[in-house]
């Protein structure tokens, strides 16, 4: 039975999880901006001691690849990355959206039918969000980009189909969109590791690993440093 290390931080989410085989095992999360340096290596620590798992019994570490925020994205990578470089271990990589597809889906709260399409949605400032498209399997059916919201978007796509838009970037555009009668909004979704896991198997059962010496957050932006607020 695979035992995998999940570690989420692309979002004000900081999540590290645990799983045997097909099943999340141990948790630790909190929904806070800043606080990922602070308490991630406290969560990993605390996850195994919770199982009485040993570190370096692990098969791999799946860390949520982004995009989302610049500087949780790094700090959830290079802790993923140090683990794999010091364990030898081999690291998974998951695209933050595709996970809160999966997430959505797994985690049963919604009415999902075969014809409802996923859009999670991060923010990314002002009326932009980083987004893409999913069917009820998770298969990606747009891929990831940032956009700017307006009246418009989505208008081909929501003709023919229900959306459900979630995620921390999704309640924003609320307003915008609804004039139309098939985009559907989910509250309260919180980013989390045990996301992570069904893509995880998948690659982890394809061999299907990132390189731990040049792999690099999927920032999709270029950062932009702010005037730090006296």
């Amino acid at each position: 039975m695979s035992l995998i290390l999940l570690i989420e931080t692309a979002t004000t989410s900081c999540s590290v999880a645990l799983a045997e085989a097909d099943a999340i095992i141990a948790l630790r999360e909190i929904d806070q901006r800043n606080i990922h340096a602070e308490v991630i290596t406290v969560y990993i620590d605390e996850v195994f001691k919770e199982t009485g798992k040993l570190i370096a019994d692990i098969d791999a570490v799946t860390v949520s690849s982004g995009p989302g925020s610049y500087t949780g994205l790094r700090i959830g990578v290079s802790t993923a990355k140090g683990l794999c470089f010091s364990l030898d271990k081999p690291l998974i990589t998951i695209e933050t959206l595709s996970s809160m597809a999966h997430g959505l889906i797994a985690r049963g709260e919604v009415e999902i039918t075969p014809n409802t399409l996923l859009c999670p949605m991060i923010d990314a400032r002002r009326m932009e969000v980083y987004t893409a498209l999913f069917d009820s399997t998770g298969k990606e059916i747009k891929a990831t980009a940032a956009e700017i919201i307006d009246v418009n978007s989505f208008d081909d796509v929501l003709a023919k189909n229900e959306i459900i838009f979630f995620g921390d970037g999704a309640e924003k555009c609320r307003t915008t969109l609804s004039h139309q009668p098939n985009a559907i909004f989910v509250d309260g979704f919180s980013n989390s590791a045990r996301d992570l896991l069904v893509p995880a198997i998948q690659k982890l059962n394809h061999q299907d690993f990132a390189d731990v010496a040049y792999f690099e957050p999927f920032y999709l932006k270029d950062f932009i440093a702010g005037v730090k607020k006296q």
